[in-house]
């Protein structure tokens, strides 16, 4: 009985279990045990990457290591594994540059690579490196010889860059020379001061936008070029590449303005002008062709090509005896060239127009015939030219021969249609 009255006492003290805390209570030891569990893995991971690392050899793999940790996105805020996975990189290049130092066989583009993702490791480290503490304090540990060692290291950004242009790796080459610029932005390299320091930079910027252009990216063509206008010596090839960019993006006025500054500076690059001219003659403004080919004829007075524009925009704008005068003229300069005498002859055939739209043939009979008769050998000399733009020289004669009552000739431009 005793007993039993132990046993009823006993129970009665008992509290009811709590089951949801319990469970956060497992929960809590599940986490801590996996957090010990990862602690102990990652310092195992770290402890062999560092012994590669001390030994010189298997590198890589001690590279691999903490790249397969920065998988978990629970270690991309340990420091210590970005500064194993940088000594690890550094290890290799430097047994790298012994090698090329000895002029032993060693993969150039590899080791260009390791300089970049050694910059790549340094900046993400610095940013962790650069965070307050609990108490608001910054004390970096490795930005200052990170710094030092990655400025004499720059020129390899550099190298690297302009190795995979011969090589038309133009996306690698991109790359290296994002890099190299990027570098000036960047807190870990603020000391330096490379956008005043580095004179080499228009020309990473230059070759950054050439691989943009070659890679017919209008983003990355276009991220440097600024800069890329600072190397004047190749100025109006980075004109031409933001052009092309201006189009794949469809802004339409951007690449007309980088047109005429391109023609401003550089009239006679064969870029700049004819796309202006047809820029303004797909608009249908014929008086802006003939400004402009009056700015190149200031730089070249005999240049064809400004010729020809002008003596297109002034048949347009029917001024035609000044028309006749620069077709001449080109006609004097290369008589082989087919657009002049088309041009001469079109003017004769729209006078004879306007005079028969008049409606009085007797009192305009000889000037009409006059004006079919001067537009007679410069169309025929048009065929001689190109004989193949039959669209262009048949109707034209056809027209002129009817009129001069030139029956044989008329004939056999009469077949020559109907065939078409």
């Amino acid at each position: 009985m005793a007993n039993n009255r132990i046993i009823r006492n006993f129970s009665v003290t008992l509290q009811p279990v709590k089951i949801k805390g319990m469970m956060r209570r497992i929960v809590l030891l599940t986490v801590l045990a996996a957090t010990v569990t990862l602690g102990m893995a990652q310092k195992k991971e770290l402890g062999q990457a560092r012994s590669y690392i001390k030994s010189g050899k298997d590198l890589d793999k001690a590279e691999r290591l903490m790249t397969d940790l920065l998988k978990d996105a629970a270690n991309r805020e340990n420091k210590r594994i970005y500064e194993t996975w940088f000594d690890a990189v550094h290890a290799q290049y430097a047994a790298a540059n012994e090698k090329l130092y000895l002029k032993q066989q060693y993969d150039t583009a590899a080791f260009f690579g390791l300089t970049r993702r050694m910059y790549a490791i340094a900046e993400t480290l610095d940013s962790l490196d650069m965070r307050p503490d609990e108490k608001g304090r910054v004390k970096p540990d490795f930005r200052k010889s990170h710094a030092e060692m990655l400025d004499l290291l720059r020129p390899n950004l550099y190298n690297g860059g302009t190795y995979h242009v011969v090589k038309n790796h133009h996306a690698v080459a991109y790359d290296f020379f994002d890099t190299y610029l990027d570098a000036c932005r960047q807190p870990l390299f603020s000391a330096y001061d490379y956008a005043k320091s580095d004179t080499r930079l228009p020309q990473a910027a230059y070759w950054a936008t050439f691989c943009g252009y070659k890679l017919q990216d209008a983003e990355r063509t276009l991220r440097y070029c600024e800069l890329a206008l600072k190397d004047v010596s190749k100025a109006q090839y980075t004109m031409q590449y933001m052009c092309e960019a201006y189009q794949l993006l469809h802004r339409d006025a951007d690449y007309v303005d980088v047109l005429h500054q391109g023609f401003e500076r550089f009239p006679l690059n064969p870029y700049f002008f004819p796309r202006l001219a047809d820029h303004y003659t797909a608009v249908n403004r014929p008086d802006s062709v003939l400004v402009i080919a009056d700015e190149g004829l200031k730089a070249n007075a005999t240049h064809t090509l400004f010729l020809l524009a002008k003596s297109l925009a002034l048949l347009e704008l029917d001024r035609y005896d000044a028309c006749i005068e620069v077709s001449q003229q080109l006609i004097n300069i290369n008589g082989q060239l087919p657009e002049p005498y088309f041009n001469i002859a079109t003017v004769y055939l729209n006078q004879a127009l306007e005079l028969e739209k008049r409606n009085n043939p007797r009192q305009y009979r000889q000037q009409l015939q006059d004006l079919y008769a001067s537009a007679r050998p410069y169309m025929e000399d048009y065929r001689r030219l190109q004989p193949d733009d039959q669209q262009r020289w048949a109707p034209a004669l056809y027209r002129i021969y009817l009129n001069l009552n030139m029956g044989r000739q008329f004939e056999e431009i009469d077949r020559l249609m109907r065939k078409q």
